[in-house]
C-alpha cells in the first residue's frame, strides 16, 4: 500500500516510445520488441533474480507493470509512430 507522502513515479512519453521500438537483445525472445514480450517471460525473469540493471531492466519493468495492470492499450497508439 502506498503511503500518503509517497509519490507515484512519472513515466515519461519517451520511455513508452522506446518500449514499442526497442528489441530484446538476448535470450529466448531475442529480437522481439520489448512490449511484445509475454508476461510469463517477464514473471520468469523476476523469479530468476529480477530484471537486469540499467536501461534494459527499466524498460522490462515498465512493460511488466503495464501488462500486470492491463494497460497495454496505452501502447497501441504509439506502435505506428
Amino acid at each position: 500500500m502506498m503511503e500518503n507522502n509517497e509519490q507515484i513515479p512519472e513515466i515519461k512519453p519517451e520511455v513508452l516510445l522506446e518500449v514499442v521500438r526497442m528489441k530484446m537483445p538476448y535470450g529466448k525472445f531475442r529480437g522481439l520488441i520489448i512490449c511484445d514480450l509475454p508476461i510469463s517471460y517477464l514473471e520468469w525473469m523476476l523469479r530468476k533474480g529480477g530484471f537486469p540493471r540499467g536501461k534494459l531492466g527499466f524498460m522490462l519493468n515498465t512493460v511488466y507493470e503495464i501488462k500486470l495492470n492491463g494497460l497495454e492499450y496505452l501502447l497501441e497508439p504509439l506502435r505506428g509512430k
